[in-house]
This record gives structure tokens, sequence and C-alpha cells, in this order.
């Protein structure tokens, strides 16, 4: 007896079109986070180093302010005159008025207060260590400057200012280790110099500048 050929079996299915565009897509997606998760690193690293470099300036007690025309740097100067030592007795200082060097234990109060008389030397150069900026005037100055002047400092921690007898200029500001000395209370040096020493030049990161004393020699 003969028997049917074997029916042919049927092909394999298709393997379904590969879909090329979801593919292309993929990839560009892909590709695309890539790039943004490189460059969000790049900032956040770029930010952290910006950071650590501003916290050690700050804790070296050194801050930059070269672009400020007529300013006098102290530290790379004359860094002998300096020396942070306590006193009990007044001593002289190379620069009139003051920007660094030894002084009294107690600091001057420099939360923005505005001395209407002369304060101590040795007093006033303890805040500048602490991070302040003295602003001084020569006596006679015109009332509109001192109030101009008044006004950046009033309120302002890490700030004061005084009249200051016998400086040769008609306004000098002080930080530790830099000095200014400039003709008129509108000059924009005045700010720039608040901005780049106010605090950054401290020779003590952290250190007060409240509670001290408020007494003046007038």
């Amino acid at each position: 007896m003969a028997y049917p050929p074997p029916s042919t079996p049927f092909p394999p299915p298709a393997a379904p079109p590969k879909n090329r565009n979801g593919l292309l897509i993929g990839l560009l997606v892909a590709g695309a986070v890539a790039v943004v998760m490189l460059t969000a690193c790049g900032v956040g690293g770029f930010l952290l180093y910006r950071a650590y470099s501003d916290s050690d300036e700050a804790a070296s007690g050194s801050s930059s302010g070269a672009e400020i025309e007529g300013l006098i740097d102290y530290r790379a100067t004359n860094p002998g005159a300096l020396s942070q030592n306590h006193i009990t007795s007044p001593v002289a200082y190379p620069m009139t008025p003051p920007a660094g060097g030894p002084h009294f234990g107690d600091w001057q109060n420099c939360v923005g207060d505005v001395y209407t008389a002369p304060i101590v030397d040795g007093n006033a150069v303890h805040s500048l260590e602490h991070g302040a900026v003295w602003i001084t005037y020569k006596p006679g100055l015109a009332a509109s400057d001192v109030e101009s002047l008044a006004a950046k400092v009033r309120g302002q921690a890490y700030m004061m200012m005084s009249p200051y007898p016998g400086q040769t200029a008609p306004i000098s500001l002080q930080a530790w280790g830099y000095q200014l000395s400039v003709d008129s209370a509108g000059d924009d040096r005045i700010d720039e110099f608040i901005r780049q020493f106010r605090q950054t030049a401290t020779m003590e990161p952290g250190a007060t500048c409240a509670a001290g004393i408020t007494s003046t020699t007038g």
C-alpha cells in the first residue's frame, strides 16, 4: 500500500522588521542624557572647586585686590610689620592709619559702628585681624562725604569708621595688610575695597566683631 508523501512543513515565521527609527531615537536620547550628566558634573565640580578655593582663601587670610588702583599691599611689601602679637603699651606703626601689626587684647566693636571721635589704634588693629574694614577720614571732611561713608558702614558686620587726625588723605580704608587712600566718598574704589577685603582679609576666620569695646579717645 502506497502512502502519500509527507506534507511540506510550514516555513518558520518571518522575524518582525527592525524599527530603525526607534533605535536611532533611543541612541540620540541616550547620548543627550549622557551629555547633560557630563555637563552637570562639570558645573558641579567647578562650583565645588570655587567653594573650596574661597574657603581656603579666607582661611589663609589672603585675598585678591591687585586690580584696585592705588592699593597698598603690605603683605607683599612689608610683611614684617604685620605681627599678630598682643601688646599692653602703644607702639609706632609704619603706616598711618595702621593696617595691621601688634595690637591690644581688646578689639574695637566693628558691627557697623560709626564713631564720631578717634579710636585707639591698638584696638582698631585687633578688629582688622578679625576681618573688619576700617574707614577713616581726615577731620574737616565735608559733612556730606562723612554721611556718605557712614551709609556704607551702618548695619554692616565687620565694618567701622572714625575720624583720624594726622592722616594725609581725605579718606583711607584699612583691612589687615591692605590700605587704600581716596579723595572723595564717591570714589568707586571704596566699594570695591569693601567687597574684596571685608572678612576675607581676616587672620582669624570666624572671629567675631561684636562684643568689642566702644570707647573713643574723644
